[in-house]
């Protein structure tokens, strides 16, 4: 936990830099592909996955430290070679794991945030999961176990695969020449987060694309036809909190309407989208038809309600960046308590985002629970500054105030 947040401590400010010069760059020749809420959206996911991760909310069926210990028939431990065949097993397992989660009812919940943008830049990189507690899929990594790859080589090279992600979710950078045989770009993965009949559910790759090739899945950018973002089934809401977990309550929803007992087991491994028939006649779901004709998500927000979810944003990088540089210092079950804190934080602010007028209510959850910590420990987890605590009093205060006046000003 604790090295996972120092990581994050220098992570997190480079992801964001490049975010807002991603947004510059654009601004600058005259193609912004970043939304300015939509951006706070992602960026908000981020905080809510990486808050999850910190906090270790899963369950791993199997390790790969069992299966290291008892699968090895050799031990590949030092050199160039161990670094790079955990990088190679890791980037097939990912390969395996991102199609099941693209083609099967059940896993796809745990992805669809990631595709919920209806625009591709990189803050949507940054929009990752946190409906999957249960991790399945470590036997993908068998390879790895039976060269005898040890788990800190696993464990470093691990968050430079994910991190190595990132730069391939923009829209300003064109075909690369040979690199495209190799390695997934920008182009490749435009493809990817389409929703064009073209591109649907293609180039699964997460560093290499010749897993795709072999594995039939692979599909290039056309000239001919723009890439199209998002999902077919919109989210229609900026709160990854409730992105993370629509597709899941939609599934118990048609497993208990379904009058067929046969549908009420086989919905979660059917292909992804399928619905019992009954109940797809009964209970239709909006979906986009014409990838070219839809409306994207965008509720009306005035400039001052963007300028105070940007100061929000702000508030709440200051309070994921102490969380994250003193882990250790907050111990348990505190940093639990701060982990629900900082959820509570996402949920409030990104209800007011989409307009909702229960912002308040969850505004007000926030505030009273901030406040408690303030006042029971007699500091913010540890933190004993000057003057802190009437500030953080002050700022819980205002923040009520603020978005009791917003949705007042919404209902008019």
């Amino acid at each position: 936990m604790e090295t996972y947040g120092k990581i994050l401590l220098v992570a997190m400010p480079v992801f964001l830099a490049l975010v807002l010069f991603e947004k510059w760059y654009g601004w600058v020749k005259g193609n912004d592909t970043v939304r300015t809420i939509d951006m706070v959206s992602s960026l908000t996911s981020g905080v809510t996955n990486v808050t999850k991760d910190v906090l270790g909310l899963s369950v791993i069926i199997l390790s790969y430290g069992w299966m290291l210990r008892h699968l090895a028939i050799v031990h590949i431990t030092h050199g160039f070679f161990t670094y790079l065949i955990a990088f190679l097993v890791l980037d097939f397992a990912g390969y395996w794991t991102h199609r099941i989660a693209h083609e099967y009812n059940f896993f796809w919940n745990n992805h669809i945030i990631h595709h919920s943008s209806e625009e591709f830049n990189l803050a949507c990189a940054l929009r990752q999961s946190i409906s999957g507690f249960v991790k399945m899929f470590t036997i993908l990594l068998l390879p790895a176990a039976l060269l005898g790859v040890p788990e800190k080589v696993i464990a470093i090279v691990a968050p430079l695969h994910l991190f190595a992600q990132f730069w391939y979710h923009t829209r300003h950078i064109g075909k690369m020449g040979f690199l495209e045989k190799i390695i997934v770009t920008p182009s490749h993965h435009r493809v990817h987060h389409a929703i064009n009949k073209e591109y649907l559910d293609k180039n699964y790759g997460q560093i290499f694309i010749f897993w795709d090739k072999w594995f039939g899945s692979f599909q290039e950018e056309l000239a001919t036809v723009q890439p199209v973002y998002g999902i077919t089934r919109p989210a229609a809401t900026w709160n990854p909190i409730r992105i993370n977990f629509q597709h899941l309550r939609l599934l118990i929803m048609d497993a208990w309407r379904t009058q067929s007992r046969k549908d009420k087991f086989r919905i979660w491994l059917m292909p992804t989208g399928w619905r019992p028939p009954d109940v797809e006649a009964r209970y239709p779901v909006r979906k986009i038809e014409d990838v070219y004709y839809f409306e994207k998500y965008d509720p009306a927000v005035s400039g001052a309600l963007k300028a105070w979810l940007i100061l929000q944003l702000l508030f709440l990088f200051c309070f994921i960046t102490y969380f994250f540089g003193n882990i250790a210092a907050i111990g348990s079950p505190g940093i639990f308590i701060y982990g629900g804190f900082i959820f509570l934080y996402v949920y409030a602010f990104m209800e007011l985002a989409d307009g909702n007028p229960y912002a308040i209510v969850w505004e007000i959850l926030k505030g009273a629970m901030g406040t408690g910590i303030v006042l029971h420990n007699g500091n913010w987890f540890g933190a004993a500054m000057p003057g802190l605590q009437i500030a953080l009093l002050g700022y819980f205060i205002v923040s009520v105030a603020a978005t009791g006046w917003f949705v007042w000003k919404q209902a008019e």
